[in-house]
């Protein structure tokens, strides 16, 4: 529909506006055409200099894998949703994440932690006693989270998965733990990073917003950490690689710090099924409930397709299909269409028929 807007619609000129100019594919060529090449981009560096947007600091935390489960992680080569799983349930980088929302928490700062994965952020925000938002939670306990996290200081955490990429905006949020992403995304780590960029304390004297990676070391996540990261380095950010964190290790009440424990988490991670391992598959909008009342009882009115390999380093090529429905919703959505797209269907009608009639 955009390539078919760009084309039909009769203007003067044309102007495209976005935060993050990126795709996996190479469809981004595409827009010399459809738009025109690109004439100005924005340094982010340069932006948060000027105090238009926060300084951040980018750390990379590497969490070596517990032998136990890297012994599973080896024996699981050839299972990606499974080896996704361990990397990312691994009790080292549940550790970290604890001990970072403690000390931030510790210091006044408004923290989001991501997870790309249902089961994990269910497993990481109840062992913590946190809220969390993913794609089933309902609108009510969305607002009800997010208003406690904007105004009351004793949430000072939430989780949320893939549905807080985008159109979420937060300016209380200082800090920003990502526990788990979709594998080499870069608009994805953009995005995210963009959560904290807004932040209210911004142009506050010696005020630094804080971007944590939790990558379990020795695994494909330390591949796609650092395909994620190429935009925000070209655009002048650098991440520090943190391979220990100090006072870990005296942190009272730490998570998984006894054998049983982490026995009894991978027992739990191996019983999981194939699906456990897959990244949110969002159904609706983002925060948005407004169809499934209307939508309850009726046949899906959208088809979801497998994934192709482009999926894995983030790229997502897909196309929208439209279905019959019934003549009498057909006239009422015609009434409601714009003179443009009608005009568009009468003009495909008779080109069906002109087919037709030399068929015959």
């Amino acid at each position: 529909m955009f390539r078919r807007v760009t084309s039909k619609i009769k203007t003067h000129s044309k102007l495209g506006l976005t935060a993050t100019l990126l795709r996996e594919d190479d469809k981004i060529k595409d827009l010399n055409f459809l738009i025109g090449p690109k004439l100005y981009e924005a340094n982010w560096l340069q932006l948060s200099e000027e105090g238009h947007i926060a300084r951040v600091q980018c750390a990379e935390v590497w969490c070596p894998m517990t032998t136990e489960f890297y012994t599973e992680y080896m024996n699981a080569a050839g299972n990606v949703n499974k080896q996704f799983l361990l990397s990312t349930m691994n009790p080292r980088k549940f550790q970290a994440c604890q001990f970072l929302i403690n000390f931030h928490e510790k210091r006044g700062d408004k923290i989001i932690v991501f997870s790309d994965n249902v089961y994990a952020l269910k497993k990481y925000a109840e062992g913590m006693t946190k809220p969390y938002i993913y794609g089933d939670t309902s609108q009510r306990e969305r607002e009800l989270v997010l208003a406690n996290f904007q105004m009351n200081e004793a949430v000072s955490t939430v989780f949320l998965s893939k549905i807080g990429d985008t159109s979420l905006d937060l300016p209380e949020a200082t800090c920003l733990i990502q526990v788990s992403s979709h594998y080499g995304s870069r608009r994805q780590e953009a995005q995210r990073l963009g959560r904290i960029l807004r932040a209210k304390r911004r142009n506050d004297e010696g005020f630094n917003a804080f971007f944590y990676s939790l990558v379990s070391k020795d695994t494909n996540e330390m591949f796609y950490s650092a395909k994620r990261q190429a935009f925000l380095v070209d655009q002048g950010y650098a991440f520090k690689v943190i391979t220990h964190l100090n006072g870990i290790d005296k942190m009272p009440n730490l998570h998984f710090s006894t054998q049983q424990e982490r026995m009894s988490l991978l027992t739990d991670v191996l019983l999981q099924n194939e699906t456990a391992g897959d990244v949110e598959d969002i159904k609706d909008d983002l925060f948005s409930d407004r169809n499934v009342a209307r939508n309850r009882g009726r046949k899906a009115l959208v088809k979801r397709q497998a994934g192709t390999l482009s999926s894995l380093a983030g790229g997502e090529s897909m196309a929208y299909m439209e279905y019959a429905r019934g003549s009498k919703t057909n006239k009422e959505l015609a009434k409601q269409r714009n003179q443009f797209f009608r005009k568009e269907d009468r003009a495909k009608e008779r080109r069906k028929k002109a087919t037709a009639s030399m068929l015959d």
